[in-house]
Formats: structure tokens, C-alpha cells, sequence
């Protein structure tokens, strides 16, 4: 009998296990860095017992070990895995042998809220995505699009509410705010739809809430057995009934919004100068390449609004929820270093060319490139907590990699990107500490650093082509808060990373704004 197909059998065995666990060996799991092999259920009961702390436990166990660890899971729950952090593991399996480790069908059962959006792919469709998506992004219409909505939310929502949370000495939580300032923001970029999620009155805009719940589900998929998960969704409870709510809840919101552009062009309602750049008219070429190529109709794609839905929908998880992710982190580790505050003030007034009681000033994209030591500040907060803190491959053929582990077809490998920024070996004794002048060459230019030690943004082939139109709208977000107004934590506040696939703050950052009338 495969216990597989039994996911109840399975996950009460479990339970018993690590009640008992709990209750008899808990006391003296803390003078234990590194979870033991039971029999039967393998490494599991250590996992469960630190799953609120995830990205901090892999952490541990890393340092401890080099940086590799076989994690032994239970043996009927196929959920052996290889953890590693080493730069040279990275660059293999992400650049060098990049063929051999595609995303593969386990990651698309793991995310398969996305769908066949470019994240989700392998092979010749993800390439046809990629090519769309570049050619778009690099379009001289998406930059003026960009460059134009950014301003348009950050001047007309964002700083009016700031100032009234200012000069009431309103408590509120920054992260939310960040949350649906990109959220209006991509949704107006993608869908030429503004959902008004930052107003005055912070609205409940189901949409866009919708996605932290679905992050949250999809570690649990990453690291917990199938059987655990599937039985979750088959109840419809936990994370797995969350899961299925925000499913709905994206759909409700896409698919009117998709059948309304669809209208619009088969009305040929559009205007001119758009005939040269249209989102849905090239995504729709896309699918339809993609359809007359795909024979076999192995892909399953479904109707064209079904390929646009999981398109955009992949295409607003990008955009919304790592910028928002990285602002919210930067901010606290910004108001945690003043001396960090005042070199950006410094470095806007100099490079924007601002008077001293002049307020921060819309800038274009070419001026977000002259705020170096702002770019080494995001650096530096994306090297510390990366939105995309773990990521999961597995190989198509045996490989051995340069650690010297052999890797079979059924070797499940996590990536943890949080652990790569704490290791001493990768960046130093002061890794711990928020240096921006760590991205700055004695020039003053940025420096590079090979992205298998800094993975924030991936590595090889499937490096994220929004890295640039990330740093662009973070830039002109953080620029215009920290030249104009000074953040005050509250205290005391917990701050850890949210035990998901996209970190974030569990409760919010909690905060109070003084507006600064004479800047510097």
C-alpha cells in the first residue's frame, strides 16, 4: 500500500509523532542545532517545530554545516531535499547547467494558482513569455508609461495621504501602504485599471490583499509533505483554504478587466499612438504563436483569457509585492541608521539639485540612476531580506554538484537566498550589518557583484527582466519619503521575516511621519 495515497494515514501519523516530540524532547531541542533523523518520520517534527521561524532555522542549520544539508523527511512522504546556500551550488544549478534544472512539474503543482504565466514555464513557452515581456518592457512607450504612473500615485495619493498621517501624528503601518501604492500602481501599468486601493480611508480591496495569502501558502508547499497539503486543500482548510479564496478572488478581479481590453480592441477603442505598444494585442500574439506551434497542445493553456489571466496575474505578484517587500524593509533599516538617512538626504540634494528649503521634485529616469548610494541602500536590503527568500529546483538528469553531492531526478533542492546575505564566508565579518557603502566602487559607481552571491533578483537565463523597473519605481518612492519627511519607529514592534516564499513583516511596520518643511 502506498501511503501517498492515503493523506490522512500519513498525516496523523505525523501529528502523533510530533506531539510526542514536543511534549518529551522539546526541552532540550535548543542545545541541538540540528534536527534529528527519527525513524520513520525522518527530519519532519524539527521542521514543524521551527516553521514560524523557517528562513532563520535553514539559516542555523547552513552556518553549521557550510552551507549544504541533506534533510531527511519521512519515508512515505517523498520529501527528501538538498539545502544549499553555496555560491558555487548556486551558479550551477541557476547559470552553468541552467538546462538541467528547470522549473519543472513539482514547482508548477507548488504555484499552480499561477498558471502558465512566465514563472511557471519551462522551455519554449517561458522563452516566448520572456521574449514578449522584454520586448515590451524595453519599449521606449513602457519607460515614458512607467516613468509616468509612478509620479502619478506617488504626487496625487501617496504624499497627500503622508501628509495628513503627518500632521495628524497618525500611527500606521507603512508596509500596507507600500502594499497598495504597487498595487495601483502595476494594475494601472498592466490593465490601464486603477483599483483605488490607496485612498484616505485605506479601502478593503479584496484583490489586493488576496496576495499575501497566497504567498503564504506556497511555502508550506515548498516544504511540507504533498500529502499534508493536498489533504489541507481537499478539506478546504488552513493555508490551503486561504489559497483557494485568493484563487477566486484574483479571478473575480482579472477576468472582467481582461473580457473589457478585449472589447475595447475588437472595437478598436484605442488611441493611435498606442498601436505601437499594446499590452494584450502582443500577449495575444503570444498565445496565439504559442497554440500554432504547440501541436500536441502539451501546455494545456486553455482559452486566450485564461493564458492572459495567469500572464498578468504572474506579471502583478512580480510587481506588486517585491517592491513593496524591499521599500518596507529598507525603511526600517533606514530609520534604524540615521547616519544612513542623512547621506541620502544628502546625496538627493546634491544629485536633484535642490535648494535647502526646497521639497524633493519629480525626476526622471535618468536622474534615479545618479542616486548611488540610494541604489547600494536597496542593495543592501534586498541582500538582507530578499523578497523571493527561497526558491526550489529539481534536476532532469543525475548531476553532482561542485559541493561533491550527487543529485538524482528525485532530489528536491531549496535555494535559500534570506541565508546567502548572513554568511560570513560569502560577505564578510560585518555581514550582519547595513552598510550601503558595500555597492559603492572607490569611483563611486555601483558595483557589481555576481548574482549567485547576490541572488535577489535570481541568477542566469531567468533573471527577473523587472530588475530595472524595480530599482526605477523604489528609488522614486524612497527618495521622495526620506528627503521629505522622517519616520519614526514605534517601539517596541516585533520584526522578523514572515515564514513565506515573499518575506515580508508579519504585523506591519508601525510608524509615525514628521514632515520635514525645510529639508536639510
Amino acid at each position: 500500500m502506498d501511503v501517498l495515497e492515503y493523506p490522512l494515514i500519513a498525516f496523523l501519523i505525523i501529528l502523533c509523532f510530533t506531539y510526542w516530540y514536543f511534549k518529551n524532547t522539546r526541552a532540550k531541542s535548543s542545545s541541538m542545532p540540528l534536527p534529528t533523523n527519527w525513524p520513520l518520520v525522518g527530519m519532519l517534527p524539527g521542521l514543524v517545530q521551527n516553521a514560524h521561524r523557517v528562513h532563520a532555522f535553514f539559516t542555523d542549520i547552513l552556518l553549521e554545516t557550510s552551507g549544504n544539508f541533506e534533510f531527511r523527511g519521512p519515508v512515505f512522504a517523498n520529501m527528501d531535499m538538498l539545502i544549499t546556500s553555496d555560491p558555487a551550488n548556486i551558479h550551477h544549478i541557476l547559470s552553468k547547467k541552467f538546462s538541467n534544472y528547470p522549473r519543472g512539474p513539482e514547482f508548477s503543482k507548488i504555484f499552480e494558482i499561477l498558471g502558465n504565466g512566465i514563472f511557471n514555464v519551462d522551455f519554449e513557452l517561458w522563452e516566448i513569455h520572456r521574449r514578449t515581456t522584454m520586448s515590451l518592457m524595453n519599449h521606449t512607450k513602457f519607460q515614458f508609461l512607467l516613468q509616468r504612473n509612478v509620479w502619478d500615485v506617488i504626487e496625487n495619493k501617496l504624499r497627500p495621504i503622508l501628509d495628513v498621517f503627518a500632521e495628524q501624528g497618525t500611527l500606521f503601518d507603512l508596509q500596507d501602504i507600500f502594499q497598495r501604492f504597487t498595487f495601483d500602481t502595476i494594475s494601472k501599468l498592466l490593465l490601464d485599471h486603477d483599483p483605488k486601493s490607496l485612498s484616505i480611508n485605506l479601502p478593503h480591496v479584496p484583490c489586493e490583499k488576496a496576495f499575501n495569502h497566497a504567498v503564504d501558502a506556497v511555502l508550506y508547499r515548498h516544504v511540507f509533505p504533498k500529502s499534508y497539503w493536498k489533504l489541507q486543500k481537499w478539506l478546504r482548510i488552513g493555508k490551503e483554504k486561504n489559497l483557494i479564496k485568493a484563487w477566486e478572488t484574483f479571478d473575480q478581479f482579472l477576468y472582467p478587466l481582461i473580457s473589457q481590453r478585449q472589447e475595447k480592441l475588437s472595437n478598436k477603442i484605442i488611441k493611435d499612438e498606442d498601436h505601437d505598444f499594446d499590452l494584450f494585442s502582443d500577449y495575444i500574439k503570444a498565445y496565439n504563436q504559442w497554440t500554432k506551434e504547440d501541436n500536441n497542445n502539451n501546455s494545456n493553456l486553455g482559452s486566450v483569457q485564461d493564458f492572459l489571466r495567469d500572464t498578468f496575474l504572474s506579471l502583478m505578484l512580480a510587481g506588486k509585492d517585491t517592491a513593496s517587500a524591499n521599500l518596507t524593509w529598507l525603511f526600517w533599516l533606514v530609520a534604524k541608521n540615521p547616519f544612513v538617512e542623512s547621506k541620502i538626504r544628502e546625496e538627493i540634494q546634491q544629485q536633484l539639485q535642490l535648494k535647502k528649503d526646497e521639497n524633493a521634485k519629480l525626476f526622471n529616469i535618468e536622474e534615479t540612476r545618479e542616486l548611488v548610494y540610494l541604489h547600494g541602500a536597496l542593495c543592501e536590503a534586498l541582500r538582507l531580506f530578499p523578497p523571493i527568500a527561497i526558491e526550489h529546483r529539481a534536476p532532469i538528469e543525475l548531476d553532482v554538484l561542485p559541493s561533491g553531492h550527487r543529485v538524482s531526478p528525485n532530489t528536491k533542492i531549496l535555494l535559500p537566498f534570506y541565508t546567502m546575505g548572513r554568511m560570513e564566508t560569502v560577505w564578510g565579518k560585518d555581514c550582519l550589518e547595513f552598510k550601503p557603502e558595500r555597492w559603492i566602487s572607490n569611483q563611486g559607481k555601483i558595483k557589481h557583484e555576481p548574482s549567485y552571491k547576490f541572488p535577489a533578483f535570481l541568477a542566469g537565463p531567468r533573471t527577473c527582466i523587472g530588475k530595472e523597473m524595480a530599482f526605477i519605481q523604489m528609488k522614486m518612492v524612497a527618495a521622495t519619503i526620506i528627503y521629505n519627511y522622517h519616520i519614526q519607529l514605534v517601539e517596541p514592534q516585533a520584526i522578523s521575516p514572515t515564514p513565506t516564499v515573499l518575506i515580508r513583516i508579519p504585523n506591519g511596520l508601525k510608524v509615525r511621519l514628521v514632515k520635514r518643511v525645510n529639508p536639510l
